[in-house]
């Protein structure tokens, strides 16, 4: 795939945030005390028409950190064994270091200050990072400490649906529910529908706003 060189183009869409979209899997809704169980981290570009993109992503199973609790209800919804080897699960300090490793890399390129977590009903993933970021004592973290842009809201705006599934089906974007509620293929669905809205909004003349007397 190739991508638009390097510009200040993404940076001067976003006002220097460097928009990367979250989707995490947890054993609870308590972001202090329910495991998290795995993290996926879409990044995006914008290709020499202007238009917003996927570039990678990054997908990881996590071990439950100790004394973790795990709502059976929760992993009965998500389909998760925690216990389970097969996983390739690791500590969730690795998995943040490498997400926010690879995020640098992305405000370097683009001349970007900070990156700004994307994620649909973003309140609840952004809790799941800070806290895990918080536990592991991690320093640098790339994403600014509360802003957000939620596609739950901008799809209920644009689309008159607040659902995954049903603002990408009125976008015409593939969704299968099968798939559904595995980290990376929610998070790859969620940065189809974000970039979908805002090459939308572009095409329709929404930006660059244009003022008038």
């Amino acid at each position: 795939m190739s991508h638009a060189a390097p510009s200040q183009t993404i940076k001067d869409r976003f006002r220097g945030y460097y928009p990367v979209v979250i989707d995490v899997e947890t054993a609870g809704f308590n972001a202090e005390t329910d495991a998290l169980l795995e993290i996926a981290a879409t990044l995006l570009d914008m290709n020499e028409e202007g238009d917003l993109v996927l570039l990678q992503t990054l997908h990881f199973h996590i071990e439950p950190f100790p004394d973790a609790n795990i709502e059976q209800s929760a992993i009965e919804f998500n389909g998760i064994d925690p216990f389970d080897l097969k996983r390739g699960a690791i500590r969730e300090e690795d998995a943040l270091r490498e997400i926010f490793k690879a995020v640098r890399k992305q405000l370097k390129r683009t001349g970007c200050h900070r990156a700004i977590l994307v994620a649909h009903n973003a309140t609840f993933d952004k809790s799941f990072v800070r806290a895990a970021t918080t536990r592991c004592k991690l320093k640098r973290d790339p994403f600014h400490p509360f802003t957000t842009f939620d596609t739950a809201t901008l799809s209920g705006l644009v689309l008159g649906q607040t659902v995954l599934a049903k603002a990408c089906e009125t976008a015409q974007i593939e969704f299968s529910q099968a798939k559904a509620h595995s980290a990376q293929y929610d998070t790859e669905k969620t940065a189809e529908l974000f970039c979908w809205m805002v090459n939308r909004w572009k095409t329709l003349g929404g930006w660059p706003v244009e003022l008038t007397d």
